[in-house]
């Protein structure tokens, strides 16, 4: 089915700059490779944690085209088209779409506020422009300032046939399961906070698009890949060793600690961010050095 293709283990994948502030070609295809040969089951570039807002359309569409490229049909593709502009949410989803995209990842518009009527035709609008093409709702009320309900989600999954999932980061765990209870048949809700993806699977959820993973693709995957086979013996050790890792990603906004992790483990040249964003400061570059030292994480 076609939202299987979503199931277990997603990278959020960072964008990585050089230090002049452009796009490094050569590292984000060396992350893909990376992910693919540690395990991951899907990649989601130009989320969040791709810094989509400060992506141009013409890099937005350049993201998108290289890791589909690189990862050659070895693993799927949920590209992120998210915006609070519903005519540029659908422009990003086409844009996925004519670049190979599997499916598209599409948080609730920011600022605007929405109610839930314009929710739906927002999500409409999208699924109308690409037909079938799967979509993954995305609902992270700490980035949007608006939380998308249980109901709300679900009647959206009712109305829309190409809505296959949701990305849930909204830290409400009676809302998750409500979902988990009231979902249709094969509708996917994804974990969108790593240190929340042990206990939402063993409630049910199917799996989790991940920032620890630009990290750890290989400790996540086992974790991961363990959860869904209902092996939590096995699970459990490893979600307690990289647990701080795992809220320690946070302790700046996303993704500047993570990018921070990157470059000391070698994964990538630069820690650049965009502006607004900046720099982690010397402080929580310390705590960041300490979390990976007692991890003894290795590339």
């Amino acid at each position: 089915m076609i939202a299987d293709k979503f199931r277990g283990l997603g990278t959020a994948l960072v964008t990585p700059f050089k230090a002049d502030g452009s796009i490094d070609e050569y590292g984000l295809e060396k992350l893909v490779t990376l992910q693919i040969e540690d395990g991951v089951d899907f990649l989601v570039p130009c989320g969040t944690t791709g810094e989509n807002p400060a992506l141009s359309m013409t890099e937005h569409s350049r993201v998108v085209e290289l890791v589909t490229r690189r990862a050659n049909g070895k693993v799927p593709i949920l590209a992120g088209a998210g915006s609070n502009s519903t005519e540029k949410a659908v422009d990003l989803a086409l844009a996925a779409r004519d670049l190979g995209a599997d499916g598209i990842l599409s948080i609730t518009p920011f600022y605007n506020k929405p109610n839930p009527d314009g929710l739906l035709r927002h999500f409409e609008m999208q699924a109308d422009a690409i037909e079938d093409m799967p979509i993954v709702l995305y609902n992270c009320p700490g980035r949007t300032g608006l939380n998308m309900t249980a109901a709300t989600t679900l009647r959206i999954a009712r109305a829309i046939p190409n809505v296959v999932g949701v990305k849930e980061a909204s830290a409400n765990l009676e809302q998750i399961l409500q979902i988990l209870r009231d979902r249709l048949k094969d509708f996917l809700v994804l974990s969108g906070d790593d240190a929340w993806t042990l206990p939402l699977i063993a409630a049910g959820a199917d799996g989790v698009i991940s920032v620890a993973s630009n990290e750890i693709p290989k400790l996540m995957s086992e974790m991961v890949d363990a959860a869904m086979r209902g092996d939590f013996a096995a699970a459990r050790p490893i979600h307690e060793r990289i647990l701080p890792l795992m809220t320690g990603n946070f302790i700046e906004s996303n993704p500047i600690p993570v990018k921070a992790a990157m470059k000391l483990l070698g994964i990538i040249d630069s820690d650049a961010v965009r502006l607004p964003l900046a720099a982690m400061s010397e402080e929580n570059y310390a705590r960041m050095r300490a979390i990976l030292a007692e991890l003894r994480i290795q590339i």
